[in-house]
């Protein structure tokens, strides 16, 4: 990214100026999720869309549709090595504390939700009922860590604690002392393997089944 006042270039994964006056000098990340539309739009039904630009579109500016499947066919210039992971394997990027980890999209596809700690951090990812939304949260509830399960046969999706409490996709709880409760959210980044891996080198890689 290049901004138009100084015409520094901005790492889009660190936020971080490489090049120009501001080299060095790095972006306040602004909290996300990864979602669905339909996902968003069922929890924000008067929320704002941004919408295309018409003149910028006439000048072909744009990415065309097709733009992801062309990517997913160019070569990968970076090296990057994991003992079970392509290049562009899909993985929930997460950080906290200063220390990073990968979590496979597929992984969290056969172990929903993945419980695990990192940095010292409990944590409970779940990926949503459309297959695609993932959110991370601390499960950490009043001072104590909580075991998450998904609960059966439920639509929408519900989680449900060692304790009995009910939550929902946005980290709510549902029913007994603690409604209305919100889990503390967790940022997380869906990139490809490849991507992640260069600019967090010394991260983690969550396999299957581990805790």
């Amino acid at each position: 990214m290049k901004d138009e006042e100084t015409g520094s270039w901005w790492q889009q994964v660190t936020g971080e100026a490489i090049f120009g006056p501001l080299k060095g000098k790095s972006l306040k990340p602004a909290f996300m999720d990864e979602l669905t539309f339909a996902t968003w739009k069922s929890e924000q039904p008067q929320g704002r869309v941004l919408s295309p630009d018409e003149k910028i579109a006439a000048k072909g500016e744009y990415a065309p549709p097709d733009w992801e499947d062309r990517m997913s066919r160019v070569p990968v210039a970076t090296q990057v090595s994991a003992p079970t992971l392509d290049q562009r394997e899909l993985v929930v990027g997460i950080t906290v504390n200063n220390a990073s980890g990968a979590y496979p999209v597929a992984a969290l596809q056969k172990q929903n939700p993945i419980i695990d700690k990192l940095a010292g951090t409990p944590l409970v990812i779940v990926l949503g009922e459309d297959g695609k939304s993932i959110r991370a949260f601390d499960r950490t509830v009043e001072g104590h860590e909580r075991e998450f399960f998904l609960k059966p046969n439920s639509a929408p999706l519900r989680l449900i604690d060692d304790k009995g409490t009910e939550w929902d996709f946005t980290g709510t709880a549902l029913n007994g002392t603690l409604t209305g409760k919100q889990l503390t959210k967790i940022a997380v980044l869906k990139d490809y393997w490849f991507d992640w891996k260069t600019y967090n080198p010394k991260t983690t890689v969550y396999t299957l089944g581990e805790r």
